[in-house]
């Protein structure tokens, strides 16, 4: 299972990376291959100053080894091996009319003494955060999200879509990251599920990205701005920001496990604000998104 699915975000790396920048038109992927000292490394793909996006990563890595002790004492295990790979994207585009996204896919792996698995699951899911509201996205979005579910099974978006919305909530300050998409962890065997069944689901999630991101592109990627709506992109950046470096277990795990920081880090957006007690003007556009971040609702019934 970890060979078939690490061929595959290799596979869907290099599918959204050229997709990406034949989107932008201008800028290319830089690509940093790296080592783990542990057991393992990565291909990082870093993408900068483009004409549509301002910095974005799709970086994929596959990491092994002892059970650092901070997971040890997660698991509660005396001692074991892991194996851990996954694909992690983030993209911050210049425009501020076109929304953020984030989306990873992730299989996990742990042994005995002895070398065999005494768990395995997968992860994963894809998330939206505009700075501004355009419903019509945010339904798009969504919508592709369920379809891809609804193949496998009729309560997966609702429970996932459920899990995101609970999970990307910035706690300290009452309100949601975005609005929300999929989010799953521990997809194990069960009397209902094979892990084949599993890697079929996960893998019908990574498929159906770009269809539901890039037509949101698409659509706003022309429209003008000023620079109160870039500064505005930039003080919700920095709530991106907080739960990314409060809340996110991702970003944890890649600090637990000695993960290589460039990569962990690279979902940092490069232009940020924060403005001391900002609240936008009632009855704005601003305010709008924030009414939503504040109650997420049912995007598709």
């Amino acid at each position: 299972m970890k060979d078939l699915f690490l061929n595959y975000i290799h596979q869907l790396q290099d599918t959204i990376t050229s997709t990406l920048e034949q989107l932008d038109g201008k800028a290319k992927f830089q690509e940093d291959l790296w080592e783990r000292p542990e057991g393992g490394g990565g291909r990082t793909r870093v993408i900068e100053n483009g004409n549509l996006f301002e910095k974005g990563g799709v970086n994929i890595s596959a990491v092994h080894g002892e059970l650092p002790e901070a997971l040890r004492k997660n698991f509660k295990v005396e001692e074991g091996d892991f194996f851990a790979c996954g694909l992690s994207l983030v993209l911050h585009p210049k425009n501020p009319f076109i929304p953020t996204v984030h989306a990873n896919w992730r299989y996990f792996e742990m042994y005995d003494a002895a070398g065999n698995i005494v768990t395995q699951w997968f992860g994963g899911g894809q998330d939206l955060t505009p700075y501004y509201l355009f419903e019509e996205d945010a339904k798009h979005f969504h919508s592709v999200c369920k379809t891809a579910c609804d193949k496998h099974h009729p309560e997966f978006y609702p429970k996932h879509k459920e899990t995101c919305d609970n999970y990307f909530w910035n706690a300290h300050r009452n309100e949601a990251r975005g609005v929300g998409g999929l989010f799953f962890d521990y997809l194990k065997k069960t009397d209902e599920f094979t892990m084949q069944d599993r890697y079929n689901f996960v893998t019908e999630i990574g498929n159906s990205f770009l269809e539901s991101y890039v037509p949101i592109v698409e659509r706003r990627k022309n429209m003008e701005y000023t620079q109160e709506h870039k500064d505005w992109q930039e003080i919700r950046r920095g709530r991106y920001v907080e739960f990314n470096l409060v809340h996110d277990r991702g970003t944890l795990f890649g600090l637990k496990t000695n993960g290589r920081i460039e990569s962990i880090l690279m979902s940092l957006p490069p232009t940020v604000q924060w403005k001391y007690n900002h609240h936008p003007e009632k009855g704005s556009e601003e305010a709008k998104l924030v009414t939503i971040l504040k109650h997420p609702k049912e995007w598709i019934s």
